[in-house]
This record gives structure tokens, C-alpha cells and sequence, in this order.
């Protein structure tokens, strides 16, 4: 099986086919919440259509907005799993020209937008992580904080206070939770414990 990846940054695509203009835009998304956000936040209300698709791991949607059945939400699927992605939304949005398409003109110049946005949008290999716990005392947490923040790929997803010091949430890369450990313990004289939960 190959790699999967994930667009990096934000990427968009314009075509113009028979008069009607279609307008792609496509970022990286977490989870659903995100999907749904993005969705929200790009979909253009003075558009004819807003046609959209995502997937995360194997859960995935996609709306054909009025379009006939098939021919709008689906190509764009078939654009973001033909080019390898994942935790990926796509929305296309058309200002309708006057001149009707067809059925297969439609799937052309959705999945076709789609694929051209997914193609010049930057990509990197997507990584498994796991969840972790980090503690630490008052007198540790600059540093440790500066230095995982310098880890590429290391997220901090919830940060909690107690009376002697933090616990951090974070998202580690698979292949570097050992590698983070030792950090972590070399770091701080193992003051600080790392703890990866199941």
C-alpha cells in the first residue's frame, strides 16, 4: 500500500467550460467538525452550486447541490482518492453560463477542477500519531515547550495548570514517540514523564 498524504496549505483552481466558471478550493482537515467548518466558511451563496467532497481515514461524504445525481460530489471523491489524499476537502463551485454540460461534461469539469486544485496544492506524507500525556513541574515548561514546539509534526492539544507544574495533551507521530520519550527524559533529568495512552 502506498503512502497517503495530506495538502499542506490551502490550494485553489479555476476553469472556465462553455460559459459556466468553476472554482476549486481544497485544504487539509482534522476530523469532521473541520470538514463541515471549511465547508461553511468557502461555499459561495450567490453561486449556482456548491459541490463538495471530503475524507477522513474511511469516512467520507461528498453533495452534488443540485447537480444530477452523481455528477458533481462524487468526481471530486474519485480526484482526492485518485491522487492519493486523505483528511482532505474539496468544494467546487459553479456560477452556472447558460450552456448545459451534460451528465458526462458535469463529472468532467467537477472531478477535472477538483484534480487540478488537488495537483498544484502542496502535499506531505500523512503520519500515524498516537496520544500522549506529558507531565512536567513550573521549572521545566520553557523549555520542554520550546523544544517540542521545534518538533515538526508534534502537536500540543490541550495545556492544563496544576499547583506544581503542567500536563500537556499531544499528538506524536508514531515514529517518533521513543525518540520524544528520550527527549523528554533527557531534557528535564526525568523530572518530567511522558506517558503514550493506549
Amino acid at each position: 500500500m502506498s503512502t497517503l498524504h495530506t495538502l499542506t496549505a490551502a490550494s485553489h483552481a479555476q476553469q472556465d467550460i462553455k460559459k459556466s466558471r468553476f472554482l476549486a478550493v481544497a485544504n487539509a482537515v482534522s476530523d469532521v467538525e473541520a470538514a463541515q467548518a471549511f465547508l461553511a466558511r468557502h461555499a459561495d451563496p450567490t453561486a449556482h452550486h456548491n459541490c463538495w467532497a471530503w475524507r477522513i481515514g474511511q469516512t467520507y461524504r461528498f453533495s452534488d447541490d443540485g447537480e444530477p445525481t452523481g455528477t458533481a460530489g462524487k468526481p471530486i471523491l474519485q480526484a482526492i482518492d485518485g491522487q492519493g489524499l486523505d483528511r482532505v476537502a474539496v468544494l467546487v463551485t459553479r456560477w452556472f453560463g447558460g450552456i448545459r454540460l451534460g451528465t458526462g461534461g458535469l463529472v468532467r469539469a467537477y472531478g477535472g477542477t477538483a484534480a487540478l486544485c488537488l495537483r498544484e496544492g502542496e502535499k506531505a506524507p500523512l503520519r500515524d500519531m498516537v496520544a500522549a500525556t506529558l507531565t512536567c513541574l513550573f521549572g521545566d515548561l520553557a523549555l520542554l515547550q520550546a523544544r517540542i514546539a521545534a518538533q515538526a509534526g508534534v502537536e500540543i492539544q490541550a495545556t492544563t495548570f496544576g499547583e506544581t507544574g503542567a500536563q500537556w495533551s499531544l499528538a506524536v507521530p508514531q515514529d517518533m514517540a521513543e525518540t520524544m520519550a528520550r527527549l523528554v527524559a533527557d531534557l528535564t533529568h526525568g523530572r518530567a514523564h511522558l506517558r503514550f495512552d493506549d
